[in-house]
């Protein structure tokens, strides 16, 4: 009876995974457009109305991969994202 469970819940989450990953959107990022980056790191307690977007940022570069080089415009120094 476990391993029924056991099974159960891997293909409820195979599920569940599927539903999600179709509701994803691919986005596609342009050198010298403004972005806001979301901080998902951002816990709940030091600050709790603090906003987890940050920003604007502009994009200096897209990576073939998908990878993001952004910078401040108030500043010259490039972040990695």
């Amino acid at each position: 009876m476990r391993l029924n469970a056991y099974e159960s819940a891997r293909i409820y989450k195979q599920k569940i995974k599927a539903y999600y990953d179709r509701k994803l959107q691919k986005k596609n990022f342009h050198p010298g457009q403004q972005v806001l980056l979301f901080n998902s790191r951002l816990r709940l307690f030091p600050g709790k109305l603090k906003s987890k977007w940050s920003g604007p940022f502009v994009i200096k570069d897209v990576k073939p991969h998908g990878a993001v080089e952004i910078m401040d415009p108030t500043s010259s120094e490039p972040e990695k994202s």
